[in-house]
């Protein structure tokens, strides 16, 4: 499945040598995805202050300082020209037998494994899919996709999370079952699953069969302006 045709015409190529493209929008998935895709990296193990893309403007931004001293076990970003919508909101309800889930509005989240020390996060990798988190936010679809960062001496044998060892699992789960935590607030995020290569490849699908569908709905609006 190819997301790219849509944003990647002759005269949006020629403005990319001139401009930076956005991050979300304006950098191709890749052409074997979803079982190789490129990503965009926000965050690294160092960081000790959560970045996240402005979705305006596609600049990285301060999104909050961490309040605990967990940081994030593995390069982690998103998935570009991927949306979390209808689709794997439905696909989370057909796998957790749960009612009224939506995608949660975002690109779809991937964490990337690598023995290498990468020092800064606003870059672009090719990774493996090989696993994820089905996690899920309040009533929204937040999954996190498990890759392994391509060709990567440690990591980039392994083809599914089971291969994983379970401690990097753990510190993965429980980064992101506390990264959101608030003093005294209930907290809302769970992960009820952890799947497959096979099943993270169907949520990719998912995400960018949602991007899809949001372009054409956007463009639908712009035509009635």
């Amino acid at each position: 499945m190819r997301t790219s045709g849509k944003l990647m015409d002759p005269i949006g190529r020629l403005m990319g040598l001139r401009y930076k493209s956005h991050p979300w929008h304006g950098i191709d998935i890749g052409n074997e995805a979803p079982e190789k895709v490129t990503a965009f990296i926000e965050m690294v193990p160092t960081d000790t202050v959560k970045y996240e893309v402005h979705k305006k403007s596609g600049y990285l931004m301060i999104d909050r300082p961490q309040k605990y001293s967990n940081v994030i076990p593995a390069l982690y970003g998103f998935l570009p020209q991927t949306y979390c919508g209808k689709m794997v909101g439905d696909y989370c309800m057909l796998k957790t037998g749960r009612d009224n889930i939506c995608g949660d509005g975002d690109p779809l989240d991937i964490c990337i494994l690598t023995e290498k020390v990468i020092t800064h996060g606003d870059i672009l990798v090719h990774a493996i899919p090989i696993g994820g988190f089905r996690m899920i936010d309040g009533n929204e679809a937040d999954d996190k996709i498990i890759a392994v960062l391509k060709d990567d001496a440690t990591y980039g044998q392994l083809t599914d999370i089971t291969m994983i060892p379970e401690i990097v699992i753990d510190r993965l789960r429980h980064y992101f079952l506390t990264y959101k935590d608030i003093p005294g607030a209930e907290a809302k995020s769970e992960i009820p699953h952890v799947y497959g290569r096979e099943e993270a490849l169907e949520v990719i699908k998912s995400a960018m069969g949602d991007y899809m569908d949001w372009l054409d709905n956007i463009q639908i609006a712009l035509s009635k302006v």
